[in-house]
C-alpha cells in the first residue's frame, strides 16, 4: 500500500537540502523491521477478525499515543544542527499520527476480552518506559537513531492504521512523516564518526526490538482469543 505524504511548504524547505545517502539503518529495518513480522501480515488481510486490528490500535496508541514521546523527547535534547530540519517535519509528522491513532482507537471501542489482560498492559507499560529512556539517553546519536528507527519502521505501522481506518468508515489523513530515503540521508549526515553511528544504531536496533515484542505480545493475545 503506498503511502503519499502531503506536501507542505516548510516541509519542502526542511527536506529539500537532502540527497542520496545510505546507511546500515536500512539494512537494520530490512532485518527486522515490522514488515518483516507474521502479526502484521496477520492484520492486513481481508479477513482479520475486527477484534485483532482493535487490540493492534489500542497497544499502539498505549505505546506511541502519548506525548512526549520519542520523537519529542529527541527534538528536545538534540544537539545535532544536521537532524534539525529533519527532527522538525518528523515531530510535525508524528502530532498527526498520534491525532490519527486518538481518533481510531475511540472507533475501536473497548478492548477486546483477552486472558492476561493486566499483564498484556504492563508488558507495553514497560516497552513505553524503555523506549523513552532511550530517546532521553545522554549518548549522542542515540536518541536521533530511535526517532529514526520510529519514523521507518511507522510506514508499515501506518498500513495497519490506514486498514483500521478503513474498516471502521474514517478517512486516514496525508502521510506526513520523513519518507525512509529522506531519512536515510539524515543518517549519514548526522554519523559524525564512528561512535555517533554505534550509537545511532544501537538506537535503532532497541526500537525495533521493543516493536518486535509489542508484535509478539499481539500475536499471543490473538491466539488465546482464538482458543476461548
Amino acid at each position: 500500500m503506498a503511502l503519499e505524504p502531503a506536501e507542505s511548504p516548510h516541509r519542502a524547505s526542511a527536506l529539500g537540502r537532502l540527497g542520496a545517502g545510505r546507511s546500515i539503518v536500512a539494512s537494520l529495518i530490512e532485518a527486522d523491521g515490522s514488515h518483516k513480522h507474521a502479526m502484521l501480515v496477520r492484520l492486513m488481510a481481508p479477513q482479520v477478525p475486527v477484534r485483532d486490528i482493535a487490540d493492534a490500535i489500542h497497544a499502539l496508541c498505549m505505546l506511541h499515543g502519548r506525548q512526549p514521546g520519542i520523537i519529542d523527547h529527541a527534538f528536545a535534547r538534540n544537539s545535532q544542527p544536521a537532524a534539525q530540519g529533519w527532527l522538525e517535519v518528523a515531530l510535525e509528522g508524528f502530532a498527526v499520527e498520534r491525532a490519527f491513532l486518538a481518533k481510531l482507537a475511540s472507533a475501536a471501542g473497548p478492548l477486546p476480552s483477552t486472558p492476561g489482560q493486566a499483564e498484556s498492559e504492563a508488558a507495553v507499560v514497560g516497552q513505553r518506559h524503555a523506549l523513552d529512556m532511550l530517546a532521553q539517553s545522554d549518548r549522542t546519536g542515540c536518541a536521533i537513531g530511535a526517532a529514526v528507527a520510529l519514523v521507518i519502521d511507522w510506514s508499515a505501522m501506518r498500513q495497519v492504521l490506514n486498514v483500521a481506518a478503513h474498516r471502521f468508515g474514517i478517512e486516514p489523513p496525508g502521510y506526513e512523516l520523513p519518507l525512509p530515503a529522506e531519512t536515510e540521508t539524515i543518517v549519514v549526515e548526522t554519523a559524525e564518526n564512528p561512535a555517533v553511528e554505534r550509537a545511532m544504531a544501537f538506537g535503532v536496533q532497541q526500537v525495533l526490538a521493543q516493536h518486535r515484542g509489542l508484535w509478539d505480545l499481539l500475536e499471543a493475545r490473538a491466539s488465546a482469543r482464538d482458543r476461548h
